[in-house]
């Protein structure tokens, strides 16, 4: 049989282990409790600067984009929207292409215009405002970029992030028999981010698209609303 103290030995030693336990679910979620009671970001942003690669087309090329974009809700007027959209933005991009069969960068720089963010992900369009010489004459056009904030990476060096954009053959306009054209982009449209980064990254800042302000006096339509 076993002995009273062997007996006692064994209880303690299953309270200790019960309390441990409790001990460590009770830590979990306070680390839990505290990430949720963090406050967001009033405003949200993509932020960041990173290489990529096309997982469809392997070559030498080098390309880059570099974002600084925050939002502005109703900041940008519009015909038959005065007081302008939640998801209005301000802010630039820059497009790098480095060709290895020309040997040569092309850059381009846009302003941006709109932005909608959700957990670790963002999508975000800008005008193109500059191209240098021998770039795609795209002054004045619209594209679309998105993002996904993997966060720290995987820590051997590699990043989880990952973007992708509104050309190279993935905002077509099929139409009948003739050759598919690119179809214009419109306002934070972009396609999900396909493209793995190899070098850099992006930080998403996530915030809710916010209510529009206060009516003006004397009138009973919210300020970013649309007259009937």
């Amino acid at each position: 049989m076993m002995s009273l103290s062997v007996r006692r030995t064994l209880v303690a030693i299953a309270v200790l282990g019960t309390g441990l336990a409790v001990a460590g679910v009770s830590v979990a979620a306070s680390a839990d409790l505290e990430q949720e009671q963090k406050p967001r970001p009033v405003r949200a942003s993509v932020v960041g600067s990173a290489e990529f690669v096309l997982p469809y087309h392997q070559d030498k090329d080098v390309r880059s984009f570099t974002f600084d974009a925050q939002a502005a809700p109703y900041s940008r007027p519009l015909p038959g929207i005065p007081g302008g959209l939640p998801t209005d933005a301000r802010g630039t991009v820059k497009v790098s292409h480095y060709s290895a069969e020309r040997d040569i960068t092309y850059t381009s720089k846009g302003r941006v215009d709109c932005l909608v963010t959700g957990v670790r992900t963002a999508t975000l369009t800008a005008v193109i405002t500059e191209v240098s010489p021998g770039g795609p004459p795209n002054v004045g056009k619209r594209v679309g970029f998105s993002v996904y904030d993997g966060g720290a990476g995987t820590g051997k060096g590699r990043s989880t992030d990952r973007v992708g954009f509104s050309w190279n053959g993935v905002n077509l306009l099929p139409k009948g028999s003739a050759p598919p054209q690119e179809a214009p982009v419109g306002t934070c449209m972009a396609p999900a981010p396909y493209a793995p980064v190899t070098k850099g990254g992006y930080v998403v800042a996530h915030a809710e698209l916010p209510s529009p302000p206060p009516s003006p006096k004397g009138s009973t339509e919210p300020a970013g609303s649309s007259p009937k």
